[in-house]
């Protein structure tokens, strides 16, 4: 029997705290040496086809295929499913809705990153881009340190507001909206960007020394959201170097492998430093890899059983 979860079955099963320990576990696992796949394919219209494949995480015992639909003029513009499988048999564990696996995946990651590279005395946040991702930043960073201030900018002034509404009263803070991303970022020592932007938001000048600042947007080539000439006066970690250089915002800058410092799991496990100056700008720029995926599915799949929560579907009847 497979297990259908959809996304209000999942906002009630997942966790924020049991899905960062999932995601940290993840990152500093041993390498099991499957290199991720990301195929990305431009279909007619506006949109683009997106598979990643395996997700693959030591210890767990299944593997997950994510095919996912992105229009970005649609709402929701992320459509699509994760497919969960026995590592053993082959069954089809699961199919769960994946535009909540990835914006928990996403979020969760980039908290982790984040938390990991900006000032430890950093408290003030920048949001822009108030989506589903940014929401899942700013609900992880809230689990990792304190937070007392918050900024946001969206193209939606009302959702914006909405997100800055949200997120002050859960952190006790008296937040703002801003309608210019420069007007956003100042005075931040956290600047979270998650849109879907084309060409550069923020560029050097924009950007006090001592922030963080953690991109997520530049997850296909095309896409860029942060000018080169910050990124080349920034330590720059990524999660995967070849696939930062391929699609990701060294793609998007004209950048190559040498403006990298490393990744996230090298920095989890002190294998390269983080944050080496108080006074220099850090940047986080996942695109994503399929083991966060399965991180999550599986997390969310052990929690429906526990709760006897989803539907059950025999695909072979």
């Amino acid at each position: 029997m497979t297990l259908l979860l959809s996304r209000s079955e999942l906002e009630s099963l997942l966790d924020p705290a049991e899905c960062l320990d999932a995601l940290r576990r993840g990152f500093t696992s041993a390498e099991d040496g499957t290199a991720p796949r990301r195929v990305v394919t431009k279909v007619p219209g506006q949109g683009t086809a997106t598979a990643l494949l395996p997700g693959v995480v030591e210890e767990i015992p299944a593997y997950t295929v994510k095919v996912n639909a992105k229009f970005p003029g649609s709402r929701p513009a992320l459509r699509g499913v994760v497919c969960l499988f026995d590592l053993g048999t082959g069954e089809l564990l699961a199919l769960l809705d994946s535009a909540t696996v990835t914006a928990w995946r996403t979020g969760l990651a980039a908290a982790l990153g984040t938390h990991a590279l900006a000032r430890p005395a950093a408290d003030t946040v920048a949001v822009i881009g108030a989506g589903a991702q940014a929401e899942l930043v700013m609900r992880g960073l809230a689990e990792l340190r304190p937070l007392r201030g918050l900024a946001v900018c969206d193209l939606d002034a009302e959702r914006a507001a909405a997100f800055a509404g949200r997120h002050g009263e859960r952190l006790g803070a008296e937040p703002s909206v801003a309608a210019d991303p420069r007007d956003a970022v100042r005075g931040a020592g956290i600047v979270v960007v998650a849109t879907w932007a084309r060409r550069p938001l923020l560029h050097a000048a924009d950007v006090a020394p001592g922030t963080h600042v953690t991109s997520l947007g530049a997850d296909e080539p095309g896409k860029a959201e942060l000018g080169a000439d910050l990124l080349e006066g920034a330590r720059v970690v990524v999660d995967d170097v070849p696939l930062a250089v391929e699609m990701g915002v060294l793609a998007g800058a004209g950048l190559d492998v040498k403006h990298a410092a490393g990744t996230l799991r090298d920095l989890l496990l002190g294998e390269v430093p983080g944050r080496v100056k108080d006074g220099e700008v850090t940047v986080y720029a996942p695109v994503g890899l399929p083991w966060q995926d399965l991180a999550l599915s599986w997390t969310a799949y052990r929690a429906a059983r526990a709760a006897g929560a989803g539907r059950e579907i025999d695909l072979l009847a």
